[in-house]
């Protein structure tokens, strides 16, 4: 039988990455280099053949369509947050709550509200948001620590749950040409809306700044950041955490845009997106044979089943076309923008989404590389990994805890979500359904266990990404806000912790179960318990003002 992996060698490949994002900061250059090791070790160390394969590889990448419309939507989403941004609608909803809201609570819950409206992109969401309630959460006296951990705690964990966004069509090109997803019968889309429930992470994360927020059980040295605040010691500590690094500032230029005018685009992309999820399976459909027609597709064809088995970077990229066609219409009938400026506008939204198009390109080609198989071009690591796994018998309830540990652990040091979620997520499904086979789950069953591994290796880069001092959105929430780095990342880290050693044993729950229930139930018990009892012991008057 032909061997499938090179052994210990496929491990290379992701473990070069990982280390080299760790010392060098630098992504896209780890994620090249793991790349080019990958086809090194493929074509046996020959280093002409190596780079012939990776420029095929990178073209390969281009022309798969799925990658290619992923692409697109991504690109198109950049150009309608340049709009948003040029027009200053997002800061017209900020002055709109702030002339409206009267009390601190009611500053906080709208941060809150406005990040979840901001679904669809971290960085928009840390700066614009920042920029924004700046004025009105200092009026109130909210901690500039406070403001930067909403914004830190709506953006990466937002976007990872929400249907439409960049980071939701990247986690699906993870996983979307793995045989062993594909051998579960269900579709990129519903699989990850399955996996939503068990990304327990990022749900806890959210719910803790509401919880926070009404209770006013601060803890560690938020409380101390938020007391001083509350008794006009000032809204960050220069003196212990240093100077403000730098910040987004008000925008110059005057706009008469209107609240309605960031809530119009926004809500168009949605509900354009729910037109065409199943709209995109019908129009499929359309063979010319048995199905000659739109409306015979439609009555043959349930809503429900046509909506689970859209193409969905088909209808992602429509959605987004056709709302940046009503957005950019809609702007210049308003005169928020003219010719000019709606090109500026769309010029800085395409150059703000390349480096993430870049890590798009990269993290696939790397993918590919690393769950191909000996034959195919590949390392054949995830082969490699189950067969460890399997033969050794490891528990398999224990897989997710295991995957989101190491998650955490890589997403906190690299400081990359993204880079994580493309590196574990092709190791981990092939391990845990190769477990699934051996232990004899039925569909249903095998479709939870996966889900429940991939929701915690979201969960566990959603981490890092959260708290590492080194990750981009935890820089941004500082910029945002204005506040020292130091300060958020210090302030911010003990609820992060919290939350992860939460999820831990929810994870465990959930392994033992293949149910996200009970997984939800253990991980609520043990946050709300927590909530209420280590702010007694870590409040702020154990902490000295000055």
């Amino acid at each position: 039988m032909e061997q499938l992996h090179f052994g210990l060698l496929s491990i290379l490949p992701p473990l070069l990455t990982i280390i080299l994002a760790v010392v060098t900061k630098d992504v896209i250059f780890s994620l090249f280099l793991g790349i080019l090791s990958g086809t090194l070790i493929a074509v046996g160390g020959n280093p002409y053949y190596a780079l012939v394969n990776l420029s095929d590889l990178l073209a390969d990448t281009l022309a798969d369509g799925w990658n290619i419309r992923i692409m697109m939507f991504t690109i198109l989403l950049g150009l309608l947050v340049g709009m948003l941004t040029k027009t200053g609608s997002a800061y017209a909803l900020g002055e709109w709550a702030s002339k409206r809201i009267k009390t601190k609570t009611g500053a906080l819950l709208f941060t809150w509200v406005f990040g979840l409206i901001i679904f669809f992109d971290d960085y928009f969401n840390s700066l614009t948001i920042g920029t924004c309630m700046r004025p009105l959460c200092d009026a109130k006296k909210v901690s500039r620590a406070k403001l930067a951990y909403i914004l830190d705690s709506t953006a990466a964990p937002v976007a990872i749950l929400a249907p439409i966004s960049t980071w939701v069509v990247y986690v699906m090109g993870t996983y979307k040409d793995i045989p062993e997803f594909r051998g579960l019968g269900i579709s990129e889309l519903s699989f990850f809306v399955k996996t939503i429930p068990y990304n327990l992470y990022a749900l806890f994360a959210i719910f803790m700044v509401v919880f926070i927020t009404l209770t006013h059980k601060d803890f560690g040295p938020m409380a101390r950041s938020e007391a001083r605040a509350e008794q006009g010691l000032g809204l960050y500590d220069e003196e212990r955490y240093g100077a403000v690094s730098s910040q987004v500032e008000e925008r110059a230029e005057k706009s008469h845009a209107k609240a309605f005018d960031f809530l119009i685009p926004i809500a168009s992309l949605i509900f354009i997106a729910l037109f065409f999820f199943p709209m995109t399976t019908w129009m499929l459909a359309i063979d010319g044979e048995s199905v000659t027609s739109l409306g015979q597709a439609i009555s043959e064809i349930p809503f429900g089943t046509a909506f689970n088995d859209t193409d969905s970077s088909m209808a992602l990229m429509y959605a987004a076309v056709f709302a940046n066609v009503l957005a950019y219409i809609y702007y210049i009938a308003r005169r928020l923008l003219n010719v000019t400026t709606a090109g500026e506008a769309l010029m800085d939204g395409f150059r703000a989404m390349v480096p993430a198009v870049m890590i798009l390109t990269l993290a696939w080609a790397l993918g590919t590389v690393i769950k191909g198989s000996r034959p195919d071009g590949g390392v054949g690591l995830a082969d490699y990994v189950a067969e460890i796994v399997v033969n050794g018998k490891f528990p398999m309830a224990f897989v997710p805890l295991v995957v989101y540990i190491f998650a955490c652990l890589i997403s906190f040091a690299s400081g990359t979500s993204w880079g994580t979620m493309g590196i574990m997520i092709p190791i981990a499904l092939p391990v845990i359904v190769q477990l699934g086979k051996v232990a004899g789950l039925n569909p249903g069953q095998m479709i939870n266990a996966a889900a429940l591994t991939v929701g915690s290796v979201m969960g566990g880069a959603v981490f890092g990404d959260h708290c590492s001092p080194i990750s981009d959105t935890t820089v941004l929430s500082s910029t945002g806000a204005a506040v020292p780095h130091l300060e958020h990342v210090v302030t911010q880290m003990p609820y992060a912790i919290f939350v992860a050693i939460c999820v831990v044993f929810g994870t465990i729950v959930g392994g033992l179960t293949w149910n996200p229930l009970p997984g939800l139930a253990v991980t609520a018990i043990l946050f709300v318990a927590g909530t209420l009892i280590i702010p007694k012991w870590f409040g702020p008057k154990h902490y000295k003002l000055d």
